[in-house]
């Protein structure tokens, strides 16, 4: 299975919000059936490590996926991108055949 990458722009952005949590805080991202194609990410901040998370850590950002999601996110890249529409977090999924125009669901 591809691993799942992170973006040096979304690891810095990553550390800007776990840098306003308390010690120990990570990001977890996951995926969950709905949204307008399917399946939409969902992020959360967490504290604990399940002992089956994928960890990803760069520059000080730390990211959980759970096993179910990696299954789903194989190969995928997290990036952070700021333009004219706003600032987000996108992920660029290879799996995913159709996306929303948001940006947050996905169907496979």
């Amino acid at each position: 299975m591809a691993d799942v990458t992170v973006s040096a722009r979304a690891a810095r952005r990553i550390g800007e919000i776990l840098k306003g949590e308390s010690a120990g805080a990570m990001l977890r991202v996951s995926v969950e059936g709905g949204g307008c194609s399917g399946f939409q990410y969902k992020f959360d901040i967490e504290h604990a490590k399940a002992e089956d998370d994928l960890e990803i850590a760069r520059d000080g950002a730390v990211v959980l996926i759970d096993p179910m999601s990696l299954q789903f996110m194989a190969g995928a890249e997290i990036d952070f991108v700021d333009d004219l529409i706003g600032a987000s977090f996108k992920i660029a999924n290879p799996n995913a055949t159709a996306a929303c125009g948001c940006g947050t669901s996905f169907s496979i």
